[in-house]
């Protein structure tokens, strides 16, 4: 591979980074417009293995909007990023996949304590991108969510 392949493959994993980062501090901020600007037209996400829906990314920002709204604190933190170009792990083509594994604690809007989360969840995430006249954008997005935690409370003591 060439220099100049090289940091091709360099600058489109930090754009593709640059997105994933992007999609959690949307989730996490609640702002759907930024959520669904991440989306290709015709981008998907499926959301059922965490006991949410599947479908466009308008429907999905709309379902996230009413159930995150349940929580006063999210914070997404998407970790082990595997990213792959193409066919091939050094083909800087106009596709991308991501294996990202997740930790997300999240605190109730009613009920909660200050020490702890409400719910924490962990899974994996598997995001398709394409490279658009915009730059790189989600076109798929599945989350396996692989367990869920409600932890015990805490209780202050006088």
């Amino acid at each position: 591979m060439t220099q100049r392949a090289e940091l091709a493959t360099v600058i489109d994993r930090l754009a593709v980074d640059e997105v994933i980062t992007a999609y959690a501090v949307a989730v996490d901020d609640g702002d759907w417009t930024a959520y669904r600007r991440l989306f290709t037209a015709d981008g998907r996400a499926d959301y059922r293995s965490a006991g949410g829906i599947e479908g466009d990314a308008t429907a999905i920002a709309a379902w996230l909007a009413e159930n995150l709204a349940l929580f006063t604190m999210r914070q997404h933190l998407i970790v082990n990023r595997r990213i792959h170009f193409g066919l091939l792990d050094h083909d800087t083509g106009d596709t991308a996949r991501v294996q990202a594994d997740y930790l997300n604690p999240m605190r109730f809007a009613t009920g909660s304590t200050p020490t702890a989360p409400d719910l924490v969840c962990g899974g994996r995430y598997d995001f398709a991108l394409l490279r658009t006249a915009e730059g790189w954008r989600l076109h798929e997005v599945a989350v396996d969510e692989k367990w869920r935690s409600l932890p015990a409370r805490v209780t202050a003591t006088p």
